[in-house]
């Protein structure tokens, strides 16, 4: 065991955060804390580390073993540079290294005894310095810089020149190669591309300590994590399993706990009407039996009615306004900065009804694409076509549409002075915003709650076509699954930049991937996107021979697109030409059902001239099956 915590107890003021939790973690154990936001898992983990101390309780790291901590938030101003800054972490393996060539100096100038003494401690050095991975030291580094998304020519820019999810991955590169016994890492993965997210899953799973991570990517905790610690309304539970093992140990739990609770209700009611019926007879004997069965009652420990998590959090997107069929038309749409160019000659399509994921590593130029849409970035070349009666709501990811020194009632009210405060506090009340909250300035919220602000104003805006950058940043499992929902029943049309390959599986039914300043078009959802990305990627978007060269070939670009336009429509004319198959059989199968039971009747089996029509009828739809069938099956492959 690496680390015990033992009954600790934790609260600010009357706010309860952790009451009398224990648990442990095991040596090589990865483990994640969940909860939703405010439950305490940041504050849990700077328990852990000695920044907070608990009230009551223990919190035991094992006698000689290290930790590392990767916060949320980085306010690194390092003149150093982003290699500089990782190679720093491993001074005493340079100083190894600077030994062991100064002793090879000196062995040139020694003999005898003076030799074999130093070159005894030369092995000993060098032994030691192979271990520490000594050799590939720069691979190392490299290896990790790579990994977590930086590229060759970002080696050399200075921290303090840094965004602070450049920070935060510098950070996380720090931690990695110090490798502590016990990595705690709170949302490590905020600031990640899907690429990166992937290499984090595989190091992480091949890391020799143990690891403690809070994160809301539930395809990340399902492939990382053995164990799962819950905080819930100040309540720690231990789950063994991945994240899909503790959601349905939990959904398990809800529900006996429920049972158990209205079956002691239902239990409770039944002697309360016992006791009134026994002292309604107003017999000596009677009341005696009443009074016992009241002490009885007063011993019984009266469980408490189980919460549900979010129960009150209400989010449904309805259009107010039905668009046309043709939603959004892009031609050859092109975006560049100084040295470095985004795509060229993009196109796409969008239909009524479709959610559209546009995924691809950072900096290759998803949220600009947005912003092109959104009017508050110019496109270089290309156009793009709004469709008849579409109207476009907007969530930014970095909520630059939020006032920040209004009220939540304010931002509110100045885009809809026609609502009352009443409505104005109801709509608030159903993304968590109650009693003062209302009043709170939008700088003082955290990023959850700015999310949940800025999802409230598009609920009400009734847009039919929803273009969200990264919806899911700041949320807890618990409000994803919200969103995943609305998004599901909403009957406008979505676009959306994500980073959760969870979120994007559940709402995606089409995928645009930016590669190679290109589009790579995928009809289906991630694991659809998993299973095909290397074959269209060879096909659409191959990585150029040249690396250097900054411009794609303009009329291939134009070729793939036209090959995806005819593949799209390929898959559509299959997908109608199925269906129609289908209720063709369905229709022909009825009959021939019909037919047998008219022909089980005696009327009709009397009847030759009328058997004869049904037996000639059934014939007919006999073969017309057979070569329905046949049709289905080929189209089916």
């Amino acid at each position: 065991m690496i680390l015990s915590c033992q009954n600790i107890t934790k609260a600010f003021g009357t706010d309860v955060i952790i009451s009398g939790g224990s648990f442990h973690i095991e040596e090589h154990e990865k483990v994640a804390v969940v909860g939703i936001n405010g439950a305490g898992k940041t504050t849990l983990l700077r328990m852990i580390i000695g920044e907070f101390e608990p009230d009551s309780g223990t919190v035991a790291l094992s006698r000689g073993k290290t930790i590392g901590y990767l916060a949320q938030h980085q306010d690194v101003n390092s003149t150093a540079t982003i290699y500089e800054e990782l190679l720093s972490v491993k001074q005493d393996v340079l100083r190894m290294e600077q030994r062991l060539r100064a002793m090879e100096q000196e062995m040139k100038h020694l003999s005898g005894t003076e030799l074999e003494a130093l070159m005894e401690q030369y092995n000993r050095i060098s032994m030691e310095f192979e271990h520490q991975n000594g050799y590939a030291l720069q691979s190392e580094v490299t290896g990790v810089l790579k990994g977590l998304g930086f590229l060759e020519e970002d080696f050399s820019k200075q921290i303090c020149t840094l965004s602070g999810g450049q920070k935060t991955r510098v950070a996380l590169g720090r931690l990695l190669l110090s490798k502590p016994d016990l990595l705690l890492l709170d949302e490590p993965i905020n600031h990640l591309d899907l690429t990166s997210i992937a290499w984090l899953e595989t190091y992480l799973l091949n890391y020799s300590g143990a690891v403690l991570i809070v994160a809301h990517d539930r395809y990340f905790l399902n492939k990382v994590v053995s164990k799962v610690i819950e905080l819930d309304n100040g309540r720690i539970t231990s789950f063994s399993g991945n994240y899909t093992d503790y959601a349905e140990k939990k959904a398990q739990l809800r529900e006996t706990a429920w049972k158990a609770y209205l079956n002691q209700q239902q239990e409770i009611k039944h002697q309360e009407a016992v006791i009134a019926k026994l002292k309604s007879f107003n017999r000596e004997k009677s009341i005696k039996r009443a009074e016992s069965r009241e002490k009885m009652l007063e011993k019984i420990e009266v469980l408490e009615k189980p919460v549900e998590i979010r129960a009150d959090m209400h989010l449904h997107f309805s259009p107010q306004i039905t668009s046309g069929n043709d939603v959004l038309k892009v031609e050859h749409l092109a975006k560049s900065f100084p040295g470095n160019l985004l795509f060229s000659d993009l196109n796409f399509t969008i239909s009524r009804g479709e959610k559209v994921a546009i995924i691809g590593d950072n900096g290759t130029g998803k949220t600009t694409i947005l912003k092109i849409l959104n009017e508050l970035e110019a496109a270089d070349a290309g156009a793009f076509t709004l469709g008849s009666r579409v109207h476009i709501g907007y969530y930014d990811q970095e909520h630059q549409l939020l006032h920040m020194d209004k009220t939540l009632v304010e931002e509110i009210s100045d885009v809809y002075p026609d609502m009352t405060g009443t409505e104005i506090r109801n709509i608030l009340a159903a993304f968590l915003f109650t009693g003062d909250d209302v009043f709170k300035r939008i700088h003082d919220l955290s990023g959850g709650e700015r999310g949940r602000l800025a999802l409230a104003k598009l609920m009400l805006s009734k847009s039919n076509f929803l273009i969200l950058d990264e919806p899911t940043n700041h949320l807890d499992i618990t409000s994803k699954e919200i969103l995943e929902e609305a998004i599901r029943n909403y009957s406008g049309t979505v676009l959306y930049v994500s980073h959760d390959r969870y979120f994007i599986n559940q709402t995606a039914s089409r995928i645009l991937e930016l590669k190679n300043q290109t589009v790579i078009n995928y009809i289906g959802n991630y694991d659809y996107y998993l299973e095909k990305a290397e074959e269209l990627t060879k096909v659409y978007a191959p990585t150029p021979s040249n690396p250097g060269s900054q411009q794609p070939d303009t009329a291939s670009s134009r070729e793939s697109w036209a090959r995806q336009k005819e593949e799209q429509a390929k898959e559509r004319k299959r997908q109608n030409e199925l269906k129609k198959t289908e209720d063709q059989i369905a229709s022909l199968e009825k009959r021939s059902a019909e037919i047998d039971t008219l022909m089980s009747k005696e009327e009709i089996f009397t009847d030759i001239a009328k058997c004869l029509e049904l037996s000639n009828e059934k014939a007919s739809v006999v073969e017309k099956l057979d070569m329905l069938y046949e049709k289905w099956a080929e189209l089916s492959e």
